[in-house]
């Protein structure tokens, strides 16, 4: 059984969250053989009445996904830098068109990108209500609004000039770049429910799930490659463990088991996270030191 590939996620969160933990994890997954390094997006975390975190949401400020990417890809040379999901409709399609743009050209087109339409809880109603309100968006804008904002996304990756019209945003005839560092950035939707994920099918490059059961992942993987979708199939597993005290050993078998779990159901690539655990950087490359040497990563 071939094993998907294997990404990490930045420390973008959590107690040792910042510049020098992002270098320091993304130059050891590179050395190590890794395919990618990747960030969560987390506008806010509620903190009114009713919210005790049981949707499984971080305890801290979540850094910007693409400022970290882009600190991640000024370090490294190889790596390929990912986000897994960037809930788009927060920002204008224009704004965040160059944004990822710019990325992919600092990057020489090392950037994957997942995207959301704000959402990322464990427990419906499968987004923060909260997000809308701050970011000044109508929860109503997601479905037919989200399809929308990727297809002027699209618009502005075209060659100048460029325009679009539609029900919820207008792009004028304009110049708009920078340009991707290929011919596009292909986009990766995450999704839960079976409409959303036979959307990705139809109009996305990939699909992005997280295995919070494996038994519903794989439904979703089913339910997207019925649906025509030929992509990028990404897994975002979090491992469970009984302290916060991971060995190498606890640590390698619990990826292991995963990195099986995601072969059997047709991934192609999953990303582990050690943002739940209060480790320091150097704790964290210790425990990927032991599962590239475990998984026999090739060294580049």
């Amino acid at each position: 059984m071939t094993l998907p590939r294997i990404g990490v996620s930045l420390p973008h969160f959590g107690p040792y969250a910042g510049p020098d933990a992002v270098v320091t994890v993304a130059q050891a997954t590179e050395r190590l053989g890794f395919h990618a390094v990747s960030t969560s997006d987390r506008l806010l975390i509620p903190a009114g009445p009713g919210w005790d975190n049981d949707a499984g949401l971080p305890q801290s400020h979540v850094w910007d996904s693409l400022e970290m990417l882009t600190w991640a890809a000024a370090h490294t040379r190889r790596i390929r830098v990912a986000t897994g999901i960037l809930n788009s409709i927060f920002e204008s399609p224009v704004v965040l068109a160059r944004r990822l743009a710019t990325l992919d050209r600092l990057s020489r087109g090392r950037l994957d990108v997942g995207l959301g339409q704000g959402g990322g809880t464990r427990l419906p109603p499968f987004y923060i209500p909260e997000e809308f309100a701050a970011a000044g968006v109508p929860t109503g804008r997601r479905g037919a609004g989200f399809v929308e904002h990727v297809a002027a996304m699209r618009a502005c990756w075209a060659p100048d000039p460029v325009e679009f019209h539609g029900e919820h945003y207008d792009v004028p005839l304009s110049m708009v770049g920078p340009k991707p560092w290929g011919d596009r950035i292909p986009l990766r939707f995450g999704a839960i429910t079976r409409p959303t994920i036979e959307r990705a099918a139809r109009i996305g490059d990939g699909f992005v799930t997280t295995a919070v059961d494996w038994d519903d992942t794989r439904t979703q993987v089913r339910w997207y490659r019925a649906a025509g979708g030929t992509g990028t199939v990404v897994v975002n597993a979090i491992q469970s463990y009984r302290d916060d005290r991971v060995s190498p050993a606890v640590f390698t078998d619990a990826v292991l088991t995963d990195l099986h779990r995601a072969a059997a159901l047709g991934a192609d690539e999953m990303h582990v996270t050690l943002n739940f655990l209060p480790l320091r950087p150097e704790e964290q490359v210790e425990l990927l030191e032991a599962l590239a040497a475990k998984v026999g990563l090739p060294t580049p």
